[in-house]
């Protein structure tokens, strides 16, 4: 297993008095695909929201490809650039144009030219097959398109980490298979990823390991297979009964 480019040790976090994620300890390799699975109210969404920094811990230790998550805003903001996000809500500019939505950051953070950043979406929104829909608004589109726009702009930022949190759960479900074949393809592609999700077929089709939460703890992690045929805590196995 190569090194580790995401890193989490004894971390910790509150919201006022609640205690959500309770001493955290969790890696990912490169290139490696886990799943996060949980009942709601886990700390599954908090947990990947650390990882960019979204949500502040307040204690342990979370390093990404080798920089420190604290008070340091560079490192928060070089951070952020090598990692892509992807949420419930498809949180596009709804003013702007697909592909301009895909543009954006790569012009602003980035410093590409206009000509360079549209070329590089053109070629992420053809990826996902969207390529047809790019002088659009988002309100224009089918939420499976919007989602899978979403996709393709956090790719423009070229991260080397993609973090998903329920990315298919505000679909209609004959929108869900189309945002999961492209995330399919990124995974088959090396990308690294983690990703929230009930979708347990997705789980099984691409994930190395699958870590299961419940109540702000770890309870369960392990080797995809091994995940699904022999859960050893009881909380696993209740919501493997529910869910399969």
């Amino acid at each position: 297993m190569s090194e580790a480019i995401i890193k989490i040790e004894a971390m910790n976090k509150w919201f006022g008095d609640f205690h959500v994620l309770k001493d955290i300890n969790f890696e990912v390799s490169e290139k490696e695909k886990v799943v996060i699975c949980g009942p709601s109210g886990s700390g599954k969404s908090t947990l990947i929201r650390c990882i960019n920094r979204l949500e502040e811990h307040q204690k342990g230790e979370i390093i990404v490809d080798g920089m420190a998550l604290d008070e340091n805003t560079k490192n928060i903001s070089a951070i952020r650039s090598e990692v892509g996000m992807v949420f419930q809500q498809f949180n596009l500019f709804p003013h702007l144009s697909i592909l301009e939505n895909c543009t954006l950051a790569q012009i602003w953070v980035k410093k590409k030219t206009k000509k360079e950043s549209e070329t590089l979406a053109m070629d992420y929104l053809k990826k996902v097959q969207i390529e047809d829909q790019a002088l659009k608004f988002p309100g224009q589109l089918s939420g499976g398109q919007q989602q899978r726009a979403a996709i393709a702009r956090a790719l423009c930022m070229e991260p080397k980490i993609m973090l998903f949190d329920e990315p298919t759960s505000a679909l209609d479900p004959e929108m869900i298979k189309e945002v999961l074949d492209v995330m399919v393809d990124l995974a088959k592609g090396g990308m690294t990823m983690c990703v929230v999700t009930h979708e347990m077929g997705f789980a099984k089709e691409v994930a190395d390991r699958v870590v299961f939460m419940d109540e702000g703890n770890i309870v369960e992690a392990k080797k995809t297979n091994d995940f699904f045929q022999n859960p050893e805590n009881e909380r696993t196995k209740l919501f493997l009964s529910q869910i399969l």
